[in-house]
C-alpha cells in the first residue's frame, strides 16, 4: 500500500488528506504543518499521525502533495532537497506554480503531477483540474490511476494540458467563492422581502445545486435550460434582463480576467 505525505493541511490540504484516508487508510496517510499546535489541532480533528517535519515525511511517503500558498513553495523546495525524494511522485495544487518551476525546484527524477482542486472536495462534491508533466520518467498507466484516485475520492476531476491550467483556476479553483457570494446576494435580496434568512439560504444553496445538477444530468446547453425557466412576458425573464442591464455576465468575465492575471503573476514569482 502507498503512503501518502501532506505537506500542509488547511482548507484545501485536509478535505485531500481525508481522501487520502479514506483510499488507503489512515495508518498510510501523514501530513506536516509549520507548526506544532496547527499538527495537534488536524490530528485531533482527522485521527492521522503527523510527522516530525516536513523531511521526515518526504523520506517515508512515496506519494507526496503539497498543499501550500505559492508564497511558500521556495521553502517546500529547501526542505524537499534534503529529503530522498528520488522516482516519487509528486502533486502540487499550489496555485499558479508552473511544472517548470515545480521541476526546477525538485530536480528532474520525480513525477510531477499539477492539480487545481476546490474546497468543495471538503463534502466530496470537488472539481479537479489535472496536469500530468512530462518528467522523471513520466507517469505509466498505473501512477495515473494513483493521481486520480485521490480527486475522485472527493468529488470529480477533468485532465488538462499545462497550457490551460490558469485558466483551470479561474474556472473551477477560484470560483466557488463567486458562487457563494451569488448565494448570499439572493439570500440578502429576499430577506428584504420577509423571507427568514435561514430559510433564504437554504432556498437559495439548494436552487445552485439543483440548478448544477440540472447542467450535468441533462446535457442541455446552460443557455436553453435558462430559456425554459423564462415565461413569456413573466418574472423570469424581467429578472434577467435587470441581470443584463447590470453588467451580470460583464462582471463574471472581469472576475475571470482578474484571476488568470492575479495567477500569472503568481506563477511568476520567485
Amino acid at each position: 500500500m502507498k503512503k501518502y505525505g501532506f505537506i500542509g493541511a488547511g482548507n484545501m490540504g485536509y478535505p485531500l488528506l481525508m481522501g487520502a484516508a479514506k483510499l488507503v487508510g489512515k495508518e498510510n496517510v501523514t501530513f506536516s504543518t509549520p507548526f506544532a499546535e496547527e499538527n495537534e489541532k488536524v490530528k485531533a480533528r482527522s485521527g492521522i499521525t503527523p510527522s516530525a517535519n516536513t523531511v521526515e515525511l518526504a523520506n517515508t511517503s512515496e506519494i507526496i502533495v503539497i498543499c501550500v500558498k505559492p508564497q511558500m513553495i521556495d521553502m517546500v523546495f529547501s526542505d524537499l532537497k534534503q529529503a530522498d525524494i528520488f522516482g516519487k511522485t509528486i502533486i502540487s495544487i499550489a496555485a499558479g506554480v508552473s511544472s517548470d518551476r515545480l521541476r526546477e525546484g525538485l530536480g528532474e527524477r520525480v513525477r510531477i503531477a499539477r492539480i487545481m482542486p476546490n474546497t468543495p472536495a471538503m463534502v466530496g462534491e470537488g472539481m479537479s483540474c489535472i496536469c500530468f508533466a512530462d518528467c522523471g520518467g513520466g507517469f505509466d498507466d498505473e501512477q495515473k490511476k494513483t493521481v486520480t484516485s485521490l480527486f475522485e475520492a472527493v468529488g470529480k476531476y477533468e485532465i488538462v494540458p499545462e497550457r490551460l491550467m490558469n485558466a483551470a483556476i479561474c474556472a473551477n479553483g477560484s470560483s466557488p467563492a463567486y458562487v457563494y457570494m451569488f448565494i448570499e446576494a439572493l439570500a440578502d435580496s429576499v430577506v428584504k422581502y420577509g423571507i427568514p434568512r435561514n430559510v433564504a439560504y437554504r432556498l437559495a444553496a439548494q436552487t445552485v445545486l439543483g440548478s448544477a445538477k440540472m447542467v450535468l444530468e441533462s446535457g442541455e446547453h446552460p443557455g436553453r435550460l435558462k430559456d425554459n425557466v423564462c415565461s413569456p412576458g413573466g418574472t423570469t425573464i424581467a429578472a434577467v434582463e435587470a441581470l443584463e442591464e447590470a453588467g451580470f455576465r460583464n462582471a463574471v468575465m472581469k472576475a475571470t480576467d482578474a484571476c488568470y492575471k492575479r495567477s500569472e503573476e503568481l506563477g511568476s514569482t520567485k
